[in-house]
C-alpha cells in the first residue's frame, strides 16, 4: 500500500520520464523524419491530454526536438510560435481588458436581463442569452466569472421570497391569524398530520421541481422521510424544491458562456486556432474571416443556445406554458425579488461614464471594421488597398484600435467652479500591467506549440504519410465522416482542454480531406464546433470550474445536463454543415487551392 500512495503522489514525474522512453523505439527502430516527427507528436499529445506538465511547458518541446532530430532549423521553429493568430489576440485581449476595467460587461449583462423580464423561464433564458453575448467578445472564462455573482444573488433573493411566501400560505392554511408568525412555531402549535394534502402550488410553481433533480436521493432516503416530523420534512421539500433554481441557474451561465463563444473567431481558443491553422495550410483560401465565420456559426449558436434552455428548463424546473406565454399578470413573489435585485444592481453602475462610452464606441467600431474588411457580398474596406489587399487581416484592425485603449485618456479634464479646465494626471483607459493580467500568455503559447508540431508534419512529409493511410476512409459516406469525427473529439475534449485537443486533432483531420478528395472544410468546421462542447465535467473548461465552486451542484447534475447538451450540439451543427454552410463555401465542390493527392496505396497497408 506504501508503494501505490508513492506512485499515486509521483504520478506526474512518473508520466513525464516514462512517456519519452518508452516511445523511444518509434525513432531508434524506424529511423526515418516521419517517425522521429511522430515520435515528437505522441510525447506533446501525452503531455497535453494528461496535463503532467503545464500546457504552454509541453507547447515548448518542439522548438527543441524538432532541431536535435534534424526535421526543422530552432530558427525556423521558433517564427511558428508568433503568427498573426497572436496579433489578433492582443488586439481582442486590449479590448476585453478595457471592457472589464470599466464594468461595461456588467452594464450590459443587466440591461440585457432587465429588457426580458423576471418570469423564472424568460429570467434564465435572459441570463444564457447576456453571457452568450459577452463571451462572443471577452474570454467564456471571463463572461462565466462575471454573471456568475449577479446569478447568486439573484437566486438567493428568489429562495428568500419564495420562503416568505412559503411561510404565509402555511400560517394560513394551518388557521394561523397573524401571517408573521414563523413557519416552525406553527407547525408546532398546530400540529397537523394532513399539512401535505393542504400545500399547494405557490404562484404556479411546481412545488415537485425537486424530484427531477434529486430522484436517487429521494428513493434512498423516502423511508426516512416518512418518519420525520411534519416541521423537518417540510424544510427538507422546500430545500429539494429550491436546489433546481440554484442547479438550473448555474448550468445555465456555464454552457451560454460556452455556446456563445462559437460565434465569433475571437469567442474561443478554438476558433482562433482553426482559423490560423487554415490559413497557414491553404494560403490560397481567403474564404475564412470574421464575417464568414458569424454568418455560419449564429444559426448553430441561436439553435443551440434554445434548445438547452429548453433542456435544462425540462430537466430542473418542468415546462409551465402558461404562466410563460401569459401577458399582463401579475408578478410572483419571487419574480418581484429578482426584478428588485437586478435593478439595485443596475443602480449601483449609476449613469454610463466617459470610459465605458469610449470603449463601447471602440467596441462597436472594431465590430464593424471585421464585418465590412471582405464581406464577401459587397466590396469592403481593404478594396481601398487593391495592391496588397491580401496584406489586411482581421488582426490589422484588432491591433489598431487596440493600440487606442493605450491611448485615448481615461478621464475628461474636470472643470472648477468658474467652468475652467483643470490640468490632471494623464492616464489611460487601460495600462500595460492591466493588459498583461488579462493576457492569456499560456493559450498564445500552446498555439505557437501547435503551429510548430504542423509545420513539422508539413517539413518531415507526416502529413502525407498519415493521409495516404487514411484514404480507404473515402470509401464511407462523408456523413458517417463527418459524425465520426465530430463525436471523437467531443469525447476527447471532455478529458483534455480545448485548445490542446483542436491543436491534435487539425493536423490529422488535414490530411484526412485532402485524401480522401472532400473540401476541408467540410470535416474541420464541425469539428472545430464540437472542439467547444465541454459541458459534462467540471474540469472540462474554466466556465464549468467556476460555476461548479459555488457548491450548487454535484457531478452527476452536470453529467446529465451536460450529456443532452452535447447530444443536441452534434446533432445541430451537423444540420448547418449539410445545410446552410454548404452554399457558403460551396462545400461539395474540391477547391483549387487544397492540394490534389493521388494516392498510390489503394488499401492503406
Amino acid at each position: 500500500m506504501k508503494i501505490l500512495s508513492y506512485l499515486l503522489v509521483y504520478r506526474r514525474f512518473l508520466l513525464i520520464v516514462l512517456t519519452p522512453l518508452l516511445l523511444l523505439p518509434l525513432p531508434l527502430i524506424i529511423k526515418t523524419k516521419e517517425a522521429e516527427c511522430a515520435y515528437t507528436l505522441f510525447v506533446v499529445a501525452i503531455f497535453w491530454l494528461t496535463e503532467a506538465l503545464p500546457l504552454a511547458v509541453s507547447a515548448l518541446l518542439p522548438a527543441f526536438m524538432f532541431p536535435l532530430f534534424g526535421i526543422m532549423g530552432s530558427k525556423q521553429v521558433a517564427s511558428a510560435y508568433f503568427k498573426d493568430f497572436h496579433l489578433l489576440l492582443i488586439g481582442v485581449i486590449c479590448l476585453a481588458t478595457s471592457i472589464e476595467k470599466w464594468n461595461l460587461h456588467k452594464r450590459v449583462a443587466l440591461k440585457m436581463v432587465m429588457l426580458v423580464g423576471v418570469n423564472p423561464a424568460w429570467l434564465m433564458l435572459g441570463f444564457m442569452v447576456s453571457c452568450a453575448f459577452l463571451s462572443m467578445w471577452l474570454s467564456n472564462t471571463s463572461a462565466a466569472a462575471m454573471v456568475m455573482p449577479i446569478v447568486e444573488a439573484v437566486a438567493q433573493q428568489i429562495i428568500r421570497a419564495e420562503a416568505e411566501a412559503d411561510e404565509l400560505e402555511m400560517s394560513y392554511s394551518n388557521g394561523s391569524i397573524n401571517p408573521a408568525l414563523e413557519l416552525d412555531e406553527n407547525i408546532g402549535v398546530h400540529e397537523n398530520p394532513d399539512w401535505k394534502e393542504k400545500e399547494k402550488p405557490i404562484n404556479g410553481y411546481n412545488n415537485n421541481v425537486g424530484s427531477t433533480v434529486c430522484t436517487v436521493e429521494k428513493e434512498n432516503e423516502k423511508g426516512n422521510e416518512q418518519n420525520l416530523p411534519p416541521a423537518e420534512a417540510q424544510r427538507k421539500s422546500r430545500k429539494d424544491k429550491y436546489s433546481g433554481i440554484f442547479k438550473v441557474m448555474c448550468l445555465c451561465v456555464a454552457y451560454s458562456a460556452t455556446i456563445g463563444g462559437l460565434t465569433t473567431i475571437t469567442g474561443t481558443s478554438t476558433n482562433l486556432i482553426f482559423t490560423e491553422h487554415f490559413n497557414s495550410r491553404y494560403p490560397g483560401c481567403q474564404c475564412i474571416n470574421f464575417g464568414s465565420w458569424f454568418i455560419l456559426s449564429i444559426p448553430i449558436a441561436v439553435i443551440i443556445l434554445l434548445l438547452s434552455w429548453l433542456w435544462l428548463q425540462w430537466l430542473f424546473l418542468g415546462f409551465d406554458l402558461k404562466n410563460m406565454f401569459t401577458c399582463g399578470k401579475k408578478k410572483t413573489a419571487r419574480e418581484e425579488a429578482s426584478s428588485q435585485v437586478i435593478q439595485e444592481e443596475y443602480k449601483k453602475l449609476g449613469p454610463i461614464s466617459y470610459p465605458e462610452t469610449v470603449t463601447l464606441i471602440l467596441f462597436i467600431l472594431m465590430t464593424l471594421l471585421w464585418f465590412t474588411r471582405d464581406p464577401g457580398f459587397i466590396p469592403g474596406w481593404s478594396s481601398l488597398f487593391p495592391k496588397y489587399k491580401s496584406y489586411i487581416t482581421d488582426s490589422t484592425a484588432a491591433l489598431v484600435i487596440g493600440l487606442l485603449f493605450f491611448i485615448i485618456p481615461a478621464k475628461t479634464l474636470p472643470r472648477t467652479s468658474n467652468g475652467e479646465n483643470t490640468v490632471s494626471g494623464y492616464i489611460p483607459l487601460i495600462t500595460w500591467k492591466e493588459f498583461q493580467s488579462c493576457m492569456p500568455w499560456e493559450i498564445a503559447i500552446l498555439v505557437g506549440g501547435g503551429f510548430a508540431l504542423a509545420d513539422g508534419c508539413e517539413v518531415s512529409k507526416l502529413s502525407e504519410w498519415v493521409a495516404s493511410k487514411l484514404t480507404p476512409l473515402g470509401s464511407l459516406p462523408l456523413w458517417l465522416i463527418i459524425l465520426i469525427s465530430c463525436l471523437i473529439v467531443t469525447t476527447v475534449t471532455e478529458v483534455a482542454s480545448n485548445p490542446a485537443t483542436i491543436t491534435i486533432f487539425l493536423p490529422i483531420l488535414s490530411p484526412l480531406a485532402e485524401a480522401i478528395h472532400v473540401n476541408p472544410l467540410f470535416i474541420l468546421i464541425p469539428a472545430t464546433l464540437c472542439t467547444s462542447f465541454a459541458f459534462l465535467l467540471p474540469v472540462a473548461n474554466p466556465a464549468n470550474a467556476i460555476v461548479f465552486s459555488y457548491g450548487h451542484l454535484t457531478i452527476m447534475d452536470m453529467v446529465k445536463a451536460g450529456l443532452g447538451i452535447n447530444i443536441i450540439g452534434v446533432a445541430v451543427v451537423m444540420l448547418g454543415i449539410m445545410t446552410w454552410i454548404v452554399p457558403i463555401f460551396d462545400l461539395y465542390t474540391y477547391p483549387s487551392w487544397a492540394p490534389n493527392i493521388t494516392s498510390t496505396n489503394g488499401t492503406g497497408l
